[in-house]
């Protein structure tokens, strides 16, 4: 007899995903493959397209795929006239009506507030490499510099700011709306940082110092290892790990006394501080002065860390949480102890179910002050309150591992979800 899993690996080509390129066909080719990619993953796919994709062989070539065309508002003479492609995108853009796509290209802005209304990620494919776009990034500033207009002059000068580039390949756009151009190019840099994902037409290793430059300036969070490196030389359960997630941000007072408290607490201690998180400072400016030298190589400070595997290793034996819910629940799924620091809307209520509920945490709940934070800090690792809390979250640790194994409630509410799913889209297809 056919199990449930294979029956489901069978039906999966029902998972069907919205791809929107740009009717150009530098980005219709990379997001096709991309589609294609996904198809051999089991996924369905539909390819939402304006009416201006000029080479009619993409469906014939791609039957697999299911096309459907949307109206743009173009005119014939829109149409016939693409030389200014920075206005044929800007008209494209104004005209198409709103499709909920979860891939689209890039260039395509109105999807970013169609995302947003219907509370779907959105996850963007870049046709250009990383260095183009880099370029393309700094446009503004190159301009600021003097290097735009570029001058016959001065195109064989290199762009001091961006090796190995030269004056004359700096990427300039032939259009009459030149404030246009750069209010749009303004605008794709800066929903980059709001993407759920971004997916290049590239390779690491092809383009490894690009993407570091590109990682760097957009501030995406990359996992610091060293986390790990420093726990391995830790006792069991003595480090308490620290992390307020990445949005919250604190002020500087604040963040001084969180530095004195984890300092008199005299335990080992990971702290994540993430750049840009202490309100008016870049990283670890406003750190009080002496503090390395007090805490020596009993702390230690990142960027960012690999949280669940810090909270799996055995030398965690606390967590101080801004309790947001993902935290908190890798926190019970670990068997690792909390201090609820919640900053707001749902992680209030976290917290208040982890210290009165669950009772297996602490509340962080007085206005933060360095001598609180050490008495917490040090009741939960080694007086007998923290224990005893310890012992609690265990148990729950063990429930979590039982609800996921085969005739558990997380295993049989998955079973039924996916089985639901399947029989709405054959229902859906009769």
């Amino acid at each position: 007899m056919e199990s449930q899993t294979e029956t489901h690996r069978k039906q999966k080509k029902w998972l069907r995903l919205l791809l929107f390129p740009l009717p150009l066909q530098g980005h219709v080719s990379p997001m096709l493959q991309l589609a294609n990619l996904l198809y051999s993953k089991g996924f369905s796919i539909t390819i939402i397209h304006t009416c201006f994709i000029r080479s009619p062989k993409y469906p014939s070539n791609n039957p697999h795929f299911t096309f459907h065309s949307i109206p743009n508002g173009l005119s014939k003479s829109e149409c016939s006239d693409a030389d200014d492609l920075v206005a044929l995108v800007s008209i494209l853009n104004a005209n198409c009506a709103p499709v909920a796509g979860l891939i689209s290209d890039s260039t395509w802005e109105f999807t970013d507030s169609i995302a947003k209304s219907l509370q779907l990620p959105r996850f963007v494919l870049r046709t250009n490499n990383i260095s183009s776009f880099l370029a393309l990034a700094a446009l503004a500033l190159l301009q600021e510099k003097g290097y735009l207009p570029i001058q016959e002059s001065q195109e064989e000068k290199p762009v001091i700011e961006l090796p190995p580039l030269k004056v004359k390949d700096i990427p300039v756009f032939k259009t009459q709306d030149q404030e246009g151009l750069h209010q749009t190019i303004a605008a794709l840099v800066e929903q980059t940082k709001s993407y759920t994902g971004l997916i290049w037409n590239s390779f690491e290793e092809l383009e490894h110092g690009s993407l570091t430059d590109f990682r760097t300036i957009f501030r995406l969070l990359s996992q610091d290892q060293s986390a790990i490196s420093w726990l391995n030389k830790q006792a069991p359960k003595s480090v308490i790990y620290v992390s307020f997630g990445s949005v919250a941000n604190i002020e500087k007072s604040e963040f001084v006394e969180i530095a004195w408290g984890l300092a008199n607490s005299e335990q080992p201690f990971l702290w994540v501080v993430r750049p840009g998180s202490v309100i008016g400072s870049e990283w670890l400016e406003p750190l009080p002065k002496g503090f390395m030298e007090e805490i020596k190589e009993r702390g230690h400070i990142v960027k960012w860390a690999p949280q669940q595997e810090v909270l799996a290793h055995t030398a965690v034996g606390g967590f101080w949480t801004h309790s947001g819910w993902n935290s908190t629940l890798e926190s019970i799924c670990e068997g690792v102890p909390m201090i609820c620091h919640p900053c707001f809307g749902d992680q209030r209520v976290n917290a208040r179910y982890v210290s009165d509920v669950w009772r297996i945490g602490v509340h962080l709940e007085s206005k933060v002050d360095r001598f609180e934070i050490a008495n917490v800090v040090r009741k939960l690792l080694v007086e007998a309150e923290g224990h005893e809390i310890r012992d609690r979250i265990l148990q729950f640790k063990k429930m979590a591992n039982q609800s996921t194994q085969q005739q558990g409630s997380s295993y049989r509410s998955l079973e039924s979800l996916v089985s639901l799913i399947l029989s709405s889209q054959s229902q859906r297809k009769l």
